[in-house]
């Protein structure tokens, strides 16, 4: 199938699947912004409240635009698509002008530490009050209740707390840390996939309700039964590095100029890579005959492998693999896998003009819907940038929001 062909039924006159949803986020640094986004690349619009102050996420460098650039790379990439408002939620009027908006909207977003919402007026409830099948969702380190739900936490440190650390690494290395935001992300992912389940279940019974998302748990529930194995106490969990818990070869082997990750799962693999290597007696041998018996001896069927690697060059062997229909893949940077056909050919990344008028390609959505295209349509907000359009909605007259601003709430 060609790109062409799989979007050849796409509309150009919607912004995406949800188009006509509404969101009020109230977030910061990275798993509330990472919720937003997703539901502001579906289509769906969404009002990104901030302190007049702007959140952390646009102070983080690298800045991504140039010498003098001011653009974080976190900003531009996690709030394209949505609008941006500031507001003191700490204040009286804060606080009534988000309730308003709240009662406009069908999903409230927010990450901050258990509690805080409620203190300042806007938790669930309040919401509720003004909005009864407001979809509220709330992500935090560990959670709305529970032992530890008023602990502070970020990624890294629900990485620690839910066991992922310890696996990650090499087997007689420390414990590792994931080189991206994996709690963030999942959390975000989590909050977004739940708060849709419960729009149609809105839909269904006029009922909104209340979602806690944790970091934590949305790292224990990606944790592949691992969970399950340790409550188990089960010796299988043990630092592998790039090793697989029950087959081989899989790993990254040294090539020539570079590294190549091969991963034999299947019965046909391995034939096929025998036969590639030139090594079709394997087949016989039972140390090699089944996957276990390869696990089992995975040293000497590592050595195997590695021995036919090590003088070639990693895109030619990435080819002979590829070709040989084995899971196969160079071991690329992030500049290399920028510059990849593939990548590009499937959008992932897309030219967008930031606010001091450069140019940068920021990572496109994952999902491809045939109908009702994803894309970035506008880039990450200049801070406040809509605040004004935003308030002029609620009725809101210039004197009214030239009394915020002498107030700092806006």
């Amino acid at each position: 199938m060609t790109k062409e062909d799989f979007y050849r039924e796409a509309r150009g006159d919607l912004s995406g699947p949800l188009q006509g949803l509404r969101v009020l986020e109230a977030t910061t640094s990275w798993a509330g912004p990472m919720c937003g986004c997703l539901f502001a690349d579906l289509g769906a619009e969404v009002i990104k409240v901030e302190a007049p102050d702007g959140e952390v996420g646009r102070r983080v460098a690298p800045f991504i635009t140039g010498p003098d650039s001011r653009v974080s790379f976190l900003h531009a990439t996690v709030n394209r698509n949505k609008r941006s408002l500031t507001l003191d939620l700490r204040t009286s009027s804060g606080r009534d002008i988000f309730l308003k908006l709240a009662a406009r909207s069908d999903v409230v977003i927010q990450n901050f530490r258990p509690g805080t919402f409620d203190k300042w007026g806007i938790g669930y409830e309040a919401c509720r009050a003004v909005k009864p099948d407001i979809v509220y969702v709330s992500i935090s380190g560990f959670g709305q209740f529970g032992p530890d739900h008023d602990r502070p936490g970020y990624d890294p440190v629900a990485e620690a707390a839910a066991g992922f650390m310890a696996l990650n690494g090499a087997p007689d290395g420390g414990p590792v840390r994931c080189a991206t935001y994996l709690g963030d992300d999942l959390a975000g992912l989590h909050g977004a996939l739940s708060a849709l389940a419960a729009l149609r279940h809105r839909d269904l019974t006029g009922e909104g309700q209340h979602i806690d998302v944790s970091l934590m748990d949305s790292i224990l529930f990606q944790s592949d039964g691992y969970l399950t194995l340790g409550a188990l106490r089960h010796p299988a969990l043990q630092r592998l590095g790039n090793r697989s818990l029950f087959s081989a070869p899989v790993d990254a082997f040294e090539c020539a100029d570079g590294h190549v990750f091969v991963a034999v799962l299947l019965e046909p693999h391995w034939r096929a890579l025998i036969r590639l290597i030139g090594r079709p007696e394997l087949a016989d041998d039972p140390r090699f005959a089944t996957m276990a018996s390869r696990h089992e001896h995975r040293e000497a069927t590592d050595a195997v492998v590695a021995a036919w690697m090590k003088p070639r060059a990693a895109h030619e062997v990435e080819r002979l693999l590829t070709a040989a229909g084995i899971p196969a893949a160079a071991v690329r940077t992030y500049a290399e896998a920028a510059q990849n056909p593939h990548v590009i050919v499937r959008d992932m990344l897309q030219p967008v003009e930031q606010e001091d008028g450069r140019t940068v390609p920021l990572t496109g959505p994952a999902a491809k819907l045939s109908r009702t295209p994803l894309r970035i349509r506008s880039r990450a907000p200049k801070l406040g940038e809509h605040t004004d359009a935003i308030l002029d909605e609620l009725g809101l007259s210039e004197g009214e929001r030239l009394k915020l601003r002498e107030d700092r709430v806006i």
